[in-house]
């Protein structure tokens, strides 16, 4: 297993550069130092405890998020245009970002920025991090000598995705919650109050009303040994539901299935063309070819119904056909205003313009129906939750109530 070494060097500007490298031991990686032209100052293998404990969390604690790559993106553009190299804007980003999994990223591609690979192949090596439509703008930049220009609007692209992914999480965050808290209050309700209900109409042995006999029977099945077999289906159910959906015949429907719903349909067709119509504006403007920024816009939209309407789109255009020609073939999944907007753009040569306007009329519908739908749903959920309850109460002191008129008054 590699170990990993704090190091101060000098490179061969004078200048001071710190940061981390993994080795087999302290030796290789001063040699490996020297072999990349810096004058090793201080190699210190990093400690296993510090007095800071650190604790990891996989798949969170190290999970990088699209924000902080757009801020980093951002600081980047900004070095590069002031005319620093890539190398020396890297060894800067490196120290000022927060995350030490994306430092640690960063430390990686200035080395092998140093090593003589370009900053596109040095992305590529990180997947987890840098998407294929970041590389394949960096690449372009880097083709056409507007490696900061490209940079700052990747940096808006990327901003305009976790802006987007945030909005689609608030608006399911509240009714997740609402929901989880419902589940929680029926389940304590059901396993706790109700069996003591049951015991004192037992006792009563009074004939009890049709609701309170539905949820006491509710309450037996959750208690009983059935509850686990029936949980245990559930899980195995979503376990095979979740693995069709890996294969691409279930990916198909059931991306085709989530467009049909009056609301959240709505919304998540609009998602997926906001999606594409950026990341297409943003590839197009930076020059990428449009074969091949349809293949990355395929990839980067969210829904396969859409991803084969743009893949028979590339067909089309391949042979020699318009875009806009090839989307009107498919104006069940593509409105008539992305052709319109994209036949304009054909027609005047500013297709990136077009699309991009395209993508921010989307993003403003996302944002609103996501308004509209949270403010329709707080009160909604709200309402549900209270009636679930009040009904679940009544039932228990209905017999009750009328166990109370049976009573001889004296």
């Amino acid at each position: 297993m590699a170990l990993t070494f704090d190091y101060k060097v000098r490179d061969r500007s004078g200048n001071l550069v710190e940061g981390q490298l993994e080795g087999d031991s302290l030796q290789l990686v001063v040699s490996k130092l020297r072999d990349m032209g810096y004058l090793p100052i201080s190699v210190k293998q990093k400690s296993k405890v510090s007095a800071r404990m650190e604790i990891t969390i996989p798949g969170l604690t190290n999970r990088v998020k699209l924000m902080e790559i757009a801020v980093a993106t951002r600081q980047l553009a900004t070095m590069v245009e002031s005319g620093l190299s890539v190398v020396r804007a890297l060894s800067i980003l490196v120290t000022q970002v927060e995350n030490k999994e994306l430092a640690r990223v960063l430390g990686e591609v200035r080395l092998d920025v140093e090593r003589g690979s370009s900053l596109s192949q040095a992305c590529a090596r990180h997947p987890k991090v840098f998407s294929e439509l970041f590389v394949t703008m960096v690449q372009a930049g880097e083709a056409g000598g507007t490696l900061d220009l490209v940079l700052a609007d990747l940096a808006s692209t990327t901003e305009k995705q976790a802006n987007l992914n945030r909005t689609i999480r608030s608006a399911m965050t509240y009714p997740a919650v609402v929901l989880s808290v419902m589940v929680v209050i029926f389940l304590a309700l059901l396993i706790f109050i109700v069996p003591t209900f049951k015991n004192l109409f037992a006792q009563l042995n009074a004939k009890l009303p049709l609701p309170t006999r539905i949820i006491i029977k509710i309450s037996s099945i959750v208690l009983s040994p059935w509850a686990v077999v029936v949980a245990a289906v559930v899980i195995v159910a979503v376990a095979l539901v979740r693995r069709w959906i890996r294969t691409e015949d279930g990916r198909m429907k059931w991306d085709r299935l989530k467009l049909r719903p009056p609301v959240f349909g709505d919304l998540i067709h609009k998602v997926a063309l906001a999606r594409f119509t950026s990341v297409l504006a943003s590839l197009v403007q930076s020059g990428v070819p449009i074969l091949e920024s349809l293949d990355i816009a395929t990839e980067t939209c969210g829904n396969r119904v859409l991803g084969v309407a743009l893949q028979q789109a590339k067909a089309g255009v391949r042979e020699g056909r318009s875009l806009a020609d090839m989307l009107r073939e498919h104006e069940d999944i593509i409105p008539p205003l992305v052709v319109q907007m994209v036949e304009v753009g054909e027609q005047t040569g500013a297709l990136d313009q077009m699309l991009q306007r395209v993508g921010k009329f989307y993003d403003d519908e996302v944002a609103n129906t996501v308004e509209n739908l949270t403010s329709l749903l707080e009160p909604m959920l709200t309402v549900v939750m209270g009636a679930g309850v009040g009904v679940m109460v009544v039932s228990m002191y209905l017999p009750m109530f009328d166990y109370i008129k049976h009573i001889p008054t004296s």
